[in-house]
């Protein structure tokens, strides 16, 4: 039987929506205020849920304390305080939310050491949350 263990994290961070290849007006059109040159911030609430068979040993899909090495060294040390547009990550990107979870869900997938990532989600505001999961 599979079962699931979620986590929140939270961390601050910058961005401007912006892509080189459209005109100013266009991206004014798509982007809105977010298009400010000067970029602005969020306080991003981030969830990550596991989910593997419960292990015999420590009763537990995942340990915490090592789930939550993960996501803070490849996630909330990388990006918190920081402005996502300066991210190799987003060199040939816009740091949309969207390619933000994506590349979120891809940086703890990537060093999970137990369980399957089922999905990451992210809370931008207390209206906007986006989601990427393991399909």
């Amino acid at each position: 039987m599979k079962a699931y263990f979620g986590r929140r994290y939270m961390l601050s961070a910058s961005h401007r929506l912006h892509c080189d290849s459209l005109s100013p007006e266009q991206n004014r059109a798509a982007y809105g205020k977010c298009n400010n040159p000067h970029g602005h911030g969020h306080n991003y609430v981030i969830e990550v849920l596991v989910g593997g068979l419960v292990l015999p040993g420590t009763g537990m899909v995942i340990d915490l304390v090592e789930l939550d090495a993960v996501v803070g060294a490849q996630v909330l040390d990388r990006f918190d305080h920081a402005n996502l547009n300066l991210d190799p990550l987003f060199e040939s990107e816009v740091p949309t939310t969207e390619n933000f979870c994506r590349e979120v869900f891809s940086l703890v997938s990537n060093h999970l050491p137990a369980g399957k990532l089922e999905y990451v989600r992210v809370e931008e505001t207390e209206n906007n949350f986006f989601e990427c999961n393991n399909m």
